[in-house]
């Protein structure tokens, strides 16, 4: 009964050590999610403010302004910037990604994968480390950008997207990434980046009227990468905070269910435990009604 006992001691010890490690984790989380959170509640506003006037640009421009970023083609070659986490124990944030990367890709750009021409640009070690192995084509020079995210970084990434759209050499690209609401919810969303959508207006709804100074043409070209830059360090900014918040609610429930795990082991210590002093009265008194006998 002595081995048993020590067992459970161990185990009671193991789980102590183990629920002290996702309490500290949680606290981590919970600092680095106010700054997150305060990013891109800042940042969102403004981000969705340029995207709605670039897609009204574009829609009520009817053909007139030739920029590359804006053609319409058929789709042949996919880019598929897919934002993941450098780090785990976030619970699902991860692999929810990744599947629906994968729905994305089998729901929309079937054709083009089994050709070939479906090509992974991975942001974050886990959606790195997950194409690579699984021999899908990707783009390996921009997955580190979490370990330093700041706007010049990432538009690094976002001019290289411009310009293999630009130059033709992809066909369209979607941004796949977690839209962050609160601690403990996130909406994981695919959605187009290039080529830039235009605005949809209802039949006989009056269309935007932009006075464009100095030329429309030179204006566009100047407005658009920076728009995209900011829509993609937007993105970036939600998946950081979606990140911490999951890690922040993982480690939260991983602490609660050790607490019920201790619960449930210093019950059957305590049980062992009398069991093996009832024992041991048993074998006390049955000795000395022996010798008295």
């Amino acid at each position: 009964m002595s081995g048993a006992l020590k067992e459970v001691r161990n185990r009671i010890k193991s789980v102590q050590s183990t629920q002290q490690i996702t309490k500290a984790m949680k606290m981590v989380s919970a600092a680095k999610l106010r700054r997150a959170q305060d990013a891109i509640i800042q940042m969102r506003p403004y981000a969705q403010k340029l995207q709605e006037m670039l897609t009204n640009i574009v829609g009520s421009a009817e053909g007139d302004i030739s920029n590359p970023l804006a053609k319409v083609r058929e789709v042949k070659k996919v880019l598929l910037i897919v934002i993941t986490s450098d780090r785990g124990l976030c619970g699902g944030y991860n692999s929810n990604i990744i599947k629906l990367a994968k729905l994305d890709i089998n729901e929309k750009y079937a054709s083009q994968f089994a050709k070939g021409n479906v090509t992974i640009l991975p942001i974050g070690k886990k959606a790195f480390e997950y194409f690579s192995k699984n021999k899908y084509k990707i783009i390996d020079n921009y997955w580190s950008l979490f370990s330093d995210l700041n706007f010049e970084n990432v538009a690094n990434a976002a001019k290289y997207a411009m310009d293999s759209f630009a130059n033709g050499e992809v066909d369209a690209i979607d941004i796949i990434y977690s839209e962050f609401k609160n601690a403990g919810t996130q909406v994981f969303v695919a959605e187009p980046f290039l080529p830039v959508k235009k605005s949809t207006a209802a039949k006989g709804a009056p269309r935007a009227d932009f006075i464009f100074e100095p030329d429309k043409n030179i204006l566009v070209q100047e407005l658009m990468p920076k728009i995209l830059n900011t829509q993609l360090y937007k993105s970036m900014l939600d998946a950081n905070a979606s990140e911490h918040g999951a890690r922040m609610t993982a480690m939260d429930k991983a602490t609660d269910n050790a607490q019920e795990l201790l619960k449930t082991l210093k019950i059957s210590y305590n049980r062992a435990r009398q069991a093996a002093i009832t024992t041991e009265l048993t074998e006390i008194v049955s000795g000395a009604a022996a010798l008295q006998g």
